[in-house]
């Protein structure tokens, strides 16, 4: 499962863990602690995700109903300060935009990428 926040991306899977912990991962630094403030993460270069940590089922479900329950924002991608993060957000907006058939107006299209933009020139 991917996990697209407005502060962090996180990827959690089972996988080297027990089963009742799944295991956390992050491209960034800081990602899964943004969430998971006591999380030991740790770091290696030998996996395709440089941060993990391994979490129980519980601790994770009850960080994610806690952040649905915090949404206050009419649009996520507006709700993205970090100007990488929303690059690459926007990415993926417009990858699966493609999958939309008939795909999202051209306005609509246009907004995110001008968005991208502004943010990008600040």
């Amino acid at each position: 499962m991917w996990i697209m926040t407005n502060n962090s991306y996180l990827s959690i899977v089972s996988k080297d863990c027990g089963p009742a912990e799944l295991l956390v991962r992050a491209r960034r630094a800081g990602d899964i602690e943004k969430v998971f403030p006591d999380a030991k993460v740790t770091r290696t270069t030998n996996r395709d995700y440089l941060y993990r940590a391994v979490l129980p089922r519980d601790v994770v479900k009850q960080a994610l109903a806690a952040m649905i329950d915090h949404i206050d924002y009419p649009n996520f991608k507006d709700s993205v300060e970090d100007r990488s993060l929303h690059a690459a957000y926007v990415g993926v907006w417009c990858a699966m935009a493609g999958l939309q058939h008939p795909p999202p107006d051209i306005e609509r299209a246009t907004h995110a990428r001008s968005a991208l933009t502004s943010k990008n020139t600040l």
